[in-house]
């Protein structure tokens, strides 16, 4: 497909919020402007924040724009898991994760960012903890979500049934090798389990935007988008969300562009 405009999205067959953008550059400044252009309108605005690769070059992005001027100085964000059994300050855990990617390169004041703690003693009281705090600080206003290959996001991994809220979840072989890289490569110590916000607390956010990029998602997406709702496919329950974006580019639109016959 021939894409004149690089950061204009191509209408995608299957839904009327899929956008579909060239390559993943692309979807990352697409989606920095318009995380700056709501906080601009909200300065007060509460994020929910993904980890791992893909949203790397979103958390660039945003780190330019505030280099550019953006002001992030009201944003509270929370972030979506963390793995348990590691403290905040193992270079594993996804608050090093975000601290390196994000939060060095922005001026969110550190007591604005929120997290599960993996080294809590009791991880059940820890997750009700931070369900509290979503509630006190008014509820997520955008939460920006990524899914691996095996449909999951958070960590809601798939099951016969969903957890609703935040939650002691045990990793999938596939997550925690997809999680690898933190840990040296050495599967054997990524952690075996980890805390999760759950698919109601996910969906309780006001807007949803799903970020999928590489040919490795495409099936995935296709699923999510045009397949039933199933707790095989976790993200699928984004169908019953009022305003979900979902943010692709070209590899990962391909299935849905073979289904379409785009």
């Amino acid at each position: 497909m021939t894409v004149e405009q690089p950061d204009t999205p191509a209408p995608a067959a299957g839904g009327a919020r899929t956008m579909i953008f060239p390559d993943a550059a692309a979807v990352a400044r697409a989606l920095a402007r318009r995380i700056a252009a709501a906080v601009e309108a909200t300065p007060a605005l509460v994020l929910g924040l993904p980890t791992g690769r893909t949203p790397l070059a979103l958390y660039a992005e945003l780190g330019r724009l505030h280099a550019e001027g953006a002001d992030f100085s009201g944003v509270t964000t929370f972030n979506l898991d963390e793995f348990l059994g590691i403290p905040p300050s193992h270079p594993g855990s996804y608050r090093s994760f975000m601290e390196a990617h994000l939060f060095r390169h922005v001026n969110i004041p550190t007591e604005r960012h929120n997290f599960l703690d993996g080294a809590a003693a009791d991880p059940e009281r820890e997750c009700a903890r931070y369900e509290r705090a979503i509630g006190e600080a008014g509820g997520i206003d955008l939460q920006v979500l990524g899914i691996c290959t095996n449909g999951h996001i958070g960590f809601n991994e798939p099951a016969r049934e969903l957890q609703s809220r935040t939650h002691r979840v045990t990793l999938t072989a596939e997550t925690r090798r997809s999680n690898a890289g933190l840990f040296g490569g050495d599967i054997a110590t990524v952690p075996a389990e980890a805390l999760s916000m759950g698919m109601a607390s996910i969906l309780g956010a006001r807007a949803i935007v799903l970020l999928a990029t590489g040919a490795a998602k495409a099936s995935c997406v296709e699923r999510m988008v045009n397949g039933p709702l199933t707790t095989d496919l976790p993200a699928s329950f984004l169908q019953l969300h009022q305003d979900v974006d979902i943010m692709l580019d070209e590899p990962a639109a391909g299935q849905m562009r073979k289904r379409s016959g785009a």
